[in-house]
């Protein structure tokens, strides 16, 4: 399928791991020109090889703790009119509400709560200007599957979801879609490491982690592959009449009791 986005121009936040690296590959496969953002500059560097390496496509890379307002601001300078913006930095430790401390708290909200609210607000006002451009947000299945065990996350995510689905429905008088997806779990580099972990302590091997997945629908969890399709296709032409909207991508695991 054509997505018709040759050319376009991309920020993809947290891009040099998991899912951001996930979107961005399939955003250069579909030659699409990238800013990647993160804060640590060597993962950045080796993503920046990887794609360019498959794909003839500008990939510009951006080492900064997006956790800071300022930031943002710089960001979004750096890398000029863009087409489409992904959110996707952030993680938020797990935690009820009296184990988290403030300190954790606030840490995670800063870079994932404050760090989407404040790059879209730079973002969105020049994509307004143009009368052009998608914003997804990659939110997370806590905001919609309440966790008291992650209360911060579930708190935040439910945030970001509210602001996809108000911002997305004044962002089309301006020519501007905004949408979201929550993934479920997913086979990241970061969750695999949890997993492994987990088998370790209860399967007395690591490499058994796959064992403790077969709970989740279809026995595994979600590929990086599976979740950035998604988002990817919310940001091309064939996604667009679709914005104020948050698509739920867990093999249906939200919808259980």
């Amino acid at each position: 399928m054509e997505l018709n986005l040759k050319g376009r121009t991309a920020l993809v936040t947290g891009g040099s791991r998991g899912i951001g690296l996930g979107v961005a590959r399939m955003l250069a496969a579909e030659g699409c020109n990238l800013h990647l953002a993160s804060i640590n500059p060597a993962n950045l560097e080796a993503a920046r090889k990887d794609i360019t390496s498959a794909h003839r496509v500008n990939v510009t890379i951006h080492a900064m703790d997006l956790a800071k307002t300022e930031n943002a601001v710089k960001l979004a300078q750096a890398c000029g009119p863009l087409d489409i913006l992904i959110n996707n930095a952030g993680a938020i430790p797990h935690g009820t509400i009296t184990a988290t401390d403030d300190k954790s708290w606030r840490d995670g909200w800063d870079l994932k709560v404050f760090g989407y609210i404040n790059l879209t607000r730079e973002i969105y006002r020049e994509m307004c200007a143009k009368r052009r451009g998608v914003i997804v947000n990659v939110i997370g299945i806590n905001g919609e599957r309440p966790d008291p065990n992650a209360m911060s996350g579930t708190m935040a995510n439910a945030g970001l979801m509210a602001m996809t689905r108000a911002l997305g429905v004044e962002s089309v008088n301006h020519g501007v879609r905004v949408v979201a997806v929550n993934p479920g779990g997913t086979e990241t580099d970061r969750q695999v490491v949890r997993w492994k972990a987990r088998a370790e302590k209860e399967l007395g091997d690591a490499n058994r982690w796959r064992e403790l997945t077969t709970g989740f629908p279809l026995g595994r969890l979600a590929s990086v592959d599976e979740v950035a399709a998604m988002v990817v296709f919310l940001c091309s032409e064939r996604s667009g009449y679709t914005s104020g909207t948050v698509v739920t991508v867990d093999g249906g695991l939200s919808g259980r009791k």
